[in-house]
C-alpha cells in the first residue's frame, strides 16, 4: 500500500487547484440531480472522493469508517461509486439474495493487463464464459476425486518439509519461506507434472506485488494517462509478458510430449494435460482459446500458493503465541497417529481441534480481508437503500469475522469456539467468509485445506517449536501485518525446532 498512497500524494498535490477552482460546483450539482435513497457516506473529495481513507491497511480503515456510518455505507474511489459491507446479514444479501446481480467484477486495469483481460475465473465478467470456464475448472481440477488423486504429491512434499525441520533442529529456520516452497512444490506438480526449480515462486510474488500498485486509470478513467506516465502500465506488461513465456514453455513442453506419446491412459495426468484435452474436445461447445488455458493456470498458481502458504504462517504463528493451544493440538494428534511416524490424510476426519484451530485462524487472519470487488448489473434495493448499476461493491470480511456483535471476545485466538459451531468452508455461514461465498466463492477449498491441515498436524506431532531470539515472550510473537491481494505478516516467521521424540 506504500505505492498507492505516494500515487495517491502525487494525485493531490498535482489536481489541488482543480479540485478548488472548478470541480465542486459540478460536484454538487452531480450529487443532487438524482435523489435516491443511497447509503450513508463520509464526506469525500473532489475527483479522488474518498480514496484519501483507505490508509495502509484498507481492512482496517473501512471498518473504522464503519463504526461510524454503519454496516452499508457508499463510499467514492475516484468517480466509482463503492459500497462497502461490514455485517453478516448486509454480506448474506450481497452474497445470496442478491448473488446474480452483483456476481460480475469491476473494469481494473491491473487484472486486465495480468490476466489476458481478465479471461480467467477469479476476475472475469458474470456471464456464460466464466459459467463454463469455472464448470471446467471444478469438474476436472478441482472435484473431490481429483484433490484425493493428488494425496501422493502433498503427503511426499510435506514429508519433504519434516526432514528439512528435522535435519536442522536446534537451529534458526525461515518456516514462511519453507511454507512458500512446500505449497510450490504442491502446485507445480499438480498442474505441470514435474519438480520445481525455485523460479515459479519469484515469478508468483512479482505478480502478485502488482495487485499492491494504486492504478489512478481504474477509479479515475480520464487519468488514465497517468498510469503511463509513471510507468505502471510498463511494468505490469513486462510481469505478464515474463508469466506469459513461462506458461507458453511448458505448455509446448506437454504439447510435445503428447505428440511423442500419442494417447495413453488418463492416470497421472497434470491440470495442463487435463485442459489440452478439454481443448482438443469438441463436444464440450466451449471455444477454449490458448489464453484461457494459461489464464486458468494463472489462478491456480496464485490462488493455491500463496492463499495456502500465508495461512499455515499464521495459524502458526498464533500456535506459538498460544501454547496452551499448540499443547491441546499436540495431545490430538499424538492421540490419533498412536505412535506411527508419520500422520496421513485419512487420520484428518478425526482432528476435530485441528480443524477448529485453522479456522479459528482463517477468522482472525482472513486470507483474502476485502475479499474480490464485485460489481452490481442493474439496480436493486438493499435493506432499503437505492444501489445503482454498475457500483462496486467491497465485503469486508475481515471486519465481520471480528464483529463483536457475532463473536466473543473476537480479538482473543479461542479454536474452542469452532468446536461449538458446525461451520464448513462453502460460506453459508455469512459471519465467517474465508473463502468467500456464493457464485464467485473460491473454487479452490478442498485443495487449499488438504495442504493446511496435513502439513500442521505432521509439524506439531513431530516437533516442539520456539523463537529463536532468546528473551522474547511467545506472547510478543510480531503478528503486524502487510496489505495485499493475500493478507501476509509484515515479517517472516523464525523459529527453532526440537524432536518430540
Amino acid at each position: 500500500m506504500e505505492h498507492f498512497l505516494s500515487s495517491l500524494t502525487f494525485l493531490l498535490t498535482l489536481f489541488t487547484p482543480i479540485f478548488l477552482i472548478f470541480i465542486p460546483t459540478i460536484w454538487v450539482f452531480l450529487h443532487f440531480k438524482l435523489k435516491r435513497n443511497l447509503p450513508p457516506s463520509p464526506w469525500k473529495f473532489p475527483v479522488i472522493g474518498n480514496l484519501h481513507q483507505l490508509g495502509s491497511n484498507p481492512h482496517r480503515s473501512l471498518q473504522t469508517l464503519s463504526q461510524k456510518y454503519g454496516p452499508i455505507m457508499l463510499l467514492y474511489f475516484g468517480s466509482i461509486p463503492t459500497l462497502v459491507v461490514s455485517s453478516a446479514e448486509a454480506a448474506q444479501e450481497i452474497l445470496k439474495t442478491h448473488d446474480t446481480t452483483f456476481a460480475s467484477r469491476p473494469n481494473l486495469t491491473i487484472p486486465n493487463i495480468l490476466l489476458y483481460g481478465c479471461k480467467d475465473i477469479s476476475f472475469s465478467s458474470y456471464g456464460e464464459y466464466w459459467r463454463q470456464l469455472k464448470s471446467i475448472v471444478v469438474i476436472h481440477l478441482l472435484s473431490n476425486t481429483q484433490v484425493k488423486l493428488l494425496q501422493n504429491v502433498r503427503e511426499k512434499e510435506i514429508g519433504r518439509l519434516i526432514d528439512v525441520l528435522g535435519e536442522n533442529c536446534g537451529s534458526s529456520v525461515d518456516l514462511s519461506a519453507l511454507f512458500d516452497s512446500l505449497t510450490e512444490n504442491i502446485i507445480y506438480m499438480a498442474a505441470l507434472g514435474k519438480p520445481s526449480d525455485g523460479e515459479l515462486n519469484k515469478l508468483v510474488k512479482q505478480f502478485l506485488d502488482m495487485f499492491t500498485f494504486f492504478s489512478v486509470g481504474s477509479f479515475v478513467p480520464w487519468l488514465s494517462w497517468l498510469d503511463h506516465l509513471t510507468g505502471l502500465v510498463g511494468r505490469a506488461k513486462t510481469v505478464a509478458k515474463e508469466f506469459d513465456e513461462f506458461l507458453e514453455g511448458v505448455i509446448e513442453e506437454h504439447v510435445a510430449k503428447k505428440a511423442r506419446e500419442g494417447t495413453k491412459s488418463n492416470e497421472g495426468e497434470d491440470f495442463i494435460d487435463i485442459l489440452l484435452n478439454i481443448q482438443k474436445d469438441e463436444t464440450t461447445g466451449f471455444t477454449f482459446e490458448r489464453y484461457t488455458l494459461k489464464a486458468i493456470i494463472l489462478d491456480v498458481f496464485l490462488g493455491g500458493m500463496d492463499t495456502a502458504s500465508k495461512s499455515l504462517e499464521w495459524v502458526m504463528s498464533e500456535l506459538i503465541s498460544h501454547p496452551k493451544v499448540m499443547k491441546k493440538l499436540q495431545h490430538e494428534v499424538a492421540k490419533i497417529a498412536q505412535g506411527r511416524s508419520v500422520l496421513v490424510e485419512d487420520d484428518l476426519e478425526k482432528m476435530h481441534y485441528l480443524k477448529a484451530v485453522i479456522k479459528e485462524s482463517l477468522r482472525i487472519h482472513m486470507p483474502a480481508p476485502l475479499l474480490v470487488p464485485r460489481m452490481s448489473t442493474k439496480d436493486v434495493k438493499l435493506m432499503g437503500y437505492d444501489i445503482p448499476t454498475g457500483t462496486q461493491v467491497i465485503v469486508n470480511a475481515w471486519a465481520i469475522g471480528r464483529d463483536p456483535t457475532l463473536w466473543e471476545e473476537p480479538e482473543e485466538f479461542r479454536p474452542e469456539r469452532f468446536l461449538e459451531k458446525t461451520f464448513n468452508y462453502k460460506g453459508v455461514h455469512f459471519e465467517w467468509l474465508a473463502f468467500g461465498s456464493g457464485r464467485r466463492g473460491c473454487p479452490g477449498i478442498q485443495f487449499g485445506v488438504a495442504i493446511m491441515e496435513l502439513a500442521l498436524a505432521n509439524i506439531v506431532y513431530k516437533f516442539d517449536l520456539g523463537l529463536p531470539n532468546y528473551g522474547v515472550k511467545h506472547e510478543d510473537l510480531d503478528m503486524s501485518e502487510k496489505y495485499g491481494l493475500i493478507l501476509h505478516k509484515k515479517s517472516h516467521l523464525l523459529v527453532t525446532t526440537s524432536p518430540r521424540f
